[in-house]
């Protein structure tokens, strides 16, 4: 076989688990076994090469190799980095298309073919559109091949123009390279759809090799504990994380979360995983002024506010005068101690983060007015503030207040917490259908009412 074969690992069992994807049975047992013909078909497509990986994992199962997220870019290696790998020759046009329509909807592993997938699909971008483009932009001949090709997840004009304003040199790469770098994306999680927010936040992402680049970034993520099945969510949420170093800037800022601010090492991955911004995101001595401001302001001992940066690292951003203080003085406002609030946050601390005037000030009225209860059951649930009043509070309150079910007396804040099967099955005592068609028509009728009310 030439270099334009893909090989496709059969034995899936352990890849599955370990990216977190459903397996179909009806799938797994031959998808992986197709390859490309070794003659390309005419237009010829490109030459599918993705970075080959140096890990040392030739005579591995799937379930064994040291970094499963990276199987995407191991499939295209040579037949010998990965065991379990057979060749099925599917010379016809009708079935690659088959193939694809099939088993790309069902299969992580699939998208080791994206390559030449995203290629049959080209032609959203016609040459009418892309000679505007030339006459307004000066945009280059050249570029239409691969503007051609990432119009394929999305991208319009709109989203061309911001690219070449922002990062030209994004739009000089050459097609393949595009390709290769997209396909490994999406092969370690990135789902296609967020492609095209990816590429207008970060278009330099298209510069960044697999090799040097991509694949160490992914290999330190792993190595501070994120699980395979999360590396796409966090370059989906911090893009621009191939652009750090990672011993100038990423490894120096894990290692200021562990020794400055206190994050036990075991929870590092936790904190990313929440914020993957933190990451890409300057932390500087700016923490310390807000660890002091809560031990003198609320008397929070270290351990608490260490607490609150574990369950919300977005804390570690927040300004103190125009949103920490105004969340403490509103809570001292309803009658809340300082060791109460310290209680409160760092049970929820992304109570900082609410708005005060759509969200904290209307929940505590609605509490303390329709759900006569008082602020000391906000220290018992405070997941009471963080729960919608539209969507979950008044509707489930005003549906069993219809039953003639509510509780005489405080209303219990419990009843907001589990799902709405289990809050109709164990309090309502009716269908699930029942209760979304009250929830439906209550929030028509608010509606309706707002509407009326700015006429």
């Amino acid at each position: 076989m030439g270099k334009s074969t893909v090989y496709f690992v059969q034995n899936v069992d352990g890849v599955f688990r370990s990216l977190g994807a459903t397996k179909n049975p009806e799938t797994t047992a031959g998808c992986f076994s197709h390859s490309l013909p070794a003659q390309p078909f005419s237009p010829s497509p490109p030459d599918p090469i993705v970075a080959r990986s140096s890990l040392p994992v030739a005579g591995l199962a799937a379930r064994e190799l040291p970094s499963a997220p990276l199987i995407s870019a191991l499939a295209f290696s040579s037949p010998a980095a990965v065991r379990g790998m057979i060749v099925e020759p599917q010379p016809t046009w009708t079935a690659m298309r088959r193939w694809e329509r099939r088993r790309m909807k069902t299969t992580s592993l699939g998208f080791a073919l994206l390559l030449y997938g995203s290629w049959l699909n080209c032609g959203k971008f016609t040459r009418t559109r892309f000679q505007k483009l030339i006459e307004e932009l000066d945009f280059d001949e050249k570029w239409f091949p691969l503007l051609d090709y990432l119009s394929t997840f999305g991208l319009k004009e709109s989203h061309f123009i911001s690219i070449y304003g922002r990062h030209m040199p994004s739009l000089q790469i050459n097609l393949t390279s595009a390709m290769q770098r997209l396909t490994f994306l999406i092969g370690v999680g990135v789902h296609r759809r967020d492609i095209k927010r990816i590429l207008v936040r970060q278009p330099q992402i298209l510069e960044y090799t697999v090799e040097s680049n991509m694949m160490s970034h992914v290999r330190f993520l792993l190595s501070i504990g994120v699980p395979s099945s999360r590396i796409g969510q966090i370059i989906t949420a911090a893009p621009s994380i191939f652009s750090y170093s990672i011993q100038h800037s990423l490894k120096p800022r894990i290692r200021y979360l562990v020794e400055e601010v206190g994050i036990k090492g075991a929870d590092v991955s936790k904190v990313v995983q929440l914020s993957p911004q933190i990451l890409v995101q300057r932390v500087d001595n700016s923490w310390n002024i807000r660890s002091s401001f809560l031990s003198d302001e609320l008397g929070a001992s270290r351990d608490n506010i260490v607490k609150m940066v574990t369950k919300h690292p977005q804390f570690l951003h927040y300004s103190i005068e125009d949103g920490i203080l105004p969340r403490i003085n509103f809570l001292r406002s309803i009658g809340m101690c300082n060791s109460d609030i310290v209680k409160v946050l760092t049970s929820l601390t992304q109570v900082l983060s609410l708005s005060l005037e759509e969200n904290l000030k209307p929940k505590y009225l609605y509490l303390v007015n329709e759900l006569h209860n008082e602020v000391q059951s906000l220290i018992k649930y405070p997941m009471y503030l963080s729960l919608s009043l539209n969507q979950r509070i008044r509707p489930r309150h005003r549906f069993l207040v219809s039953l003639k079910k509510a509780p005489e007396g405080p209303f219990p804040l419990s009843r907001f917490v589990p799902t709405d099967e289990c809050f109709c099955q164990q309090w309502a005592g009716t269908s699930l259908d029942k209760y979304l068609t009250f929830r439906q028509s209550l929030l028509l009728s608010d509606f309706a009412n707002k509407y009326e009310k700015r006429r």
